[in-house]
C-alpha cells in the first residue's frame, strides 16, 4: 500500500509499471492459461421456479420505511468523527399509488399522496475523539440510543421496543430476556415487566431497556465504529415498521389484515442484536394464529442475492409473475459457497424467507416474506399473507429506478442523506457547532 498524502508532503504514488512483473511471470501465466471461465456452473442445483397468477385483493394501505446514514470525519488531529442518521415511515394509498406514473410521476399528485404523511426521525452519533462532558464516548453513545428512542416521536419508537421485548401483545408480564450487563459485562441485566431503566443485580449501575441490544459489545471506551451507527438504522427501521403494526393492533385491529409495510432492505437482524427476532416470530405466529395476517415485506437492493437473481432469471418462463425460494441449503451452497453443515440459514438473524420473484420482462427483486414458523425449506403457502402480497406487488412497482418498489422508493426520497450537499451541509453545521 501506498503512503498517503499528509500535511506537509504529497502521497506515494503507485508505480506505473508494476504491472509487468505481473504479466510477464512464468507462474501467473501458467495458471492463468489453465483457468476456464463459465457464466452457470455445470453442477449447479436446479432453479424450481413457480408462475403465479394471483386473483386475491389488493391490500389498501401501505407503509414504506427507510433509513440513511452519512459520516462527518475531520481529517487532521485528532481526527474527529460522527455520523448523522435519518429513517423515515411513510403511509400510502395504494390506489393513489397504483395510478401514479411511474416513469415520472406528477410531483403535485405525489404532493398530495404524500401530504402528512410520513414521519421522520434524525440524531448524531460520536465515533471518535467526541463525546457527552464527563462521559466516555462507550457511555455517551449508550445515552445517545436510549435518549434517541426515548425523546423522539414522543417515545413511540420506544414504546415499540419494550412492545417487543416484553411481547406485551400476550397476556404475561414477564421480565426482560437477560442480557449482558454493559458495566460489569456479566450476563445478569435483566428489567422487571415494562421497565425502561434499572440497576444491574451484579455491579449495582444503571441499565437501560436498550442496553438488551448490546450495541455495548462493539464499543471501546473512546471509539467506536461505524457498525453502531449504521446498525442502530437498521434497527430503528424494523422499530418504525413495528410501530405501525403495533397502532394497528392496539387500536385498529381489523384493518391491520388490509395493511403492507414495505421496508428496505432484509427481515433479518444480526449478531447480538437478533434478541429480536425470535419475540417478532412469536408475534407473527401469535397474531397468525388469531386470525390476522400481517403483510411484511423487505426488499434487498443490492448483494449477493441480487447478484444470484441476475444470474439465474435466464432459465425462468416467460410469464407475468415468478417465483423461487430457495431453501437453508441451496442458500448455503449456491450463493453463500459454503458446506451444508452446521446451522440453517437464517435461524437466529431472520424473520421471513427469502423470495426471488420476476415481474413482467424488467423487474427482478428479492424480497423478504415472513413465514409461520422458521422453515429451512419454505413452500409458497408458508410465506404470510402471499396471496394478497403478489395481488398488491404489480401496483407498487417504480420504473424510475432499476427494481425499485414505489414505497421504498419514496420514502427513500425523505430518509436519504447524499454525499453532496447534504454531507458538505452537515459537516458545516457540525464546525459551526465546535463539534468538527
Amino acid at each position: 500500500m501506498p503512503y498517503t498524502k499528509g500535511t506537509r508532503l504529497p502521497g506515494e504514488r503507485a508505480s506505473k509499471l508494476g504491472h509487468l512483473q505481473v504479466v510477464n511471470s512464468p507462474l501467473v501465466n501458467k495458471l492463468v492459461d489453465e483457468f476456464t471461465s463459465t457464466e452457470i456452473r455445470e453442477n449447479r442445483q436446479a432453479v424450481k421456479w413457480e408462475e403465479l397468477n394471483p386473483t386475491a385483493d389488493t391490500l389498501p394501505i401501505v407503509f414504506g420505511v427507510d433509513g440513511s446514514q452519512q459520516v462527518i470525519n475531520e481529517n487532521k488531529p485528532p481526527y474527529k468523527s460522527i455520523m448523522f442518521v435519518k429513517t423515515a415511515i411513510l403511509k400510502m394509498d395504494f390506489y393513489k399509488l397504483s395510478k401514479l406514473d411511474k416513469d415520472a410521476p406528477n410531483p403535485f399528485a405525489l404532493r398530495d399522496m404524500l401530504k402528512d404523511s410520513a414521519v421522520f426521525h434524525s440524531t448524531v452519533f460520536p465515533l471518535r475523539n467526541v463525546r457527552i462532558a464527563d462521559m466516555s464516548t462507550y457511555h455517551t453513545i449508550r445515552h445517545v440510543v436510549y435518549d434517541s428512542l426515548k425523546d423522539d416521536l414522543d417515545g413511540s419508537v420506544l414504546e415499540t421496543l419494550k412492545w417487543i421485548a416484553y411481547e406485551k401483545w400476550q397476556n404475561e408480564k414477564k421480565s426482560l430476556q437477560i442480557f449482558e450487563c454493559p458495566h460489569c459485562r456479566k450476563t445478569v441485566a435483566s428489567l422487571e415487566y415494562n421497565e425502561l431503566e434499572g440497576i444491574c443485580t451484579s455491579c449495582k449501575e444503571h441499565i437501560y431497556i436498550t442496553d438488551m441490544l448490546g450495541f455495548h459489545q462493539e464499543m471501546v471506551e473512546d471509539a467506536a465504529s461505524q457498525n453502531v451507527p449504521s446498525t442502530y438504522r437498521s434497527i430503528h427501521e424494523t422499530l418504525l415498521l413495528f410501530t405501525g403494526i403495533r397502532y394497528f393492533w392496539e387500536h385498529e385491529k381489523h384493518n391491520l389484515p388490509k395493511c403492507l409495510f414495505v421496508k428496505d432492505g432484509p427481515l433479518s437482524l444480526r449478531a447480538q442484536y437478533s434478541k429480536l427476532v425470535n419475540p417478532i416470530r412469536r408475534f407473527i405466529k401469535f397474531a397468525k394464529d388469531k386470525g390476522i395476517e400481517v403483510h411484511i415485506l423487505g426488499q434487498e437492493k443490492t448483494g449477493n442475492f441480487v447478484d444470484h437473481l441476475h444470474m439465474i432469471s435466464n432459465s425462468a418462463p416467460n410469464t407475468k409473475i415468478r417465483i423461487f425460494i430457495p431453501s437453508s441449503d441451496y442458500i448455503k451452497k449456491e450463493i453463500q459457497n459454503r458446506p451444508l453443515d452446521g446451522a440453517d440459514y437464517g435461524k437466529d438473524t431472520n424473520y421471513a424467507a427469502k423470495v426471488f420473484v420476476l415481474v413482467g420482462n424488467y423487474h427482478k427483486l428479492v424480497l423478504n416474506i415472513p413465514t409461520y414458523v422458521f422453515q429451512a425449506s419454505p413452500s409458497y403457502s408458508d410465506l404470510i399473507g402471499a396471496d394478497r402480497i403478489f395481488s398488491s406487488l404489480p401496483g407498487i412497482l417504480g420504473n424510475k429506478y432499476e427494481d425499485s418498489l414505489l414505497p421504498v422508493e419514496l420514502a427513500n426520497g425523505i430518509a436519504s442523506l447524499s454525499t453532496y450537499p447534504s454531507s458538505t451541509i452537515l459537516k458545516l453545521f457540525a464546525e459551526s457547532k465546535g463539534i468538527i
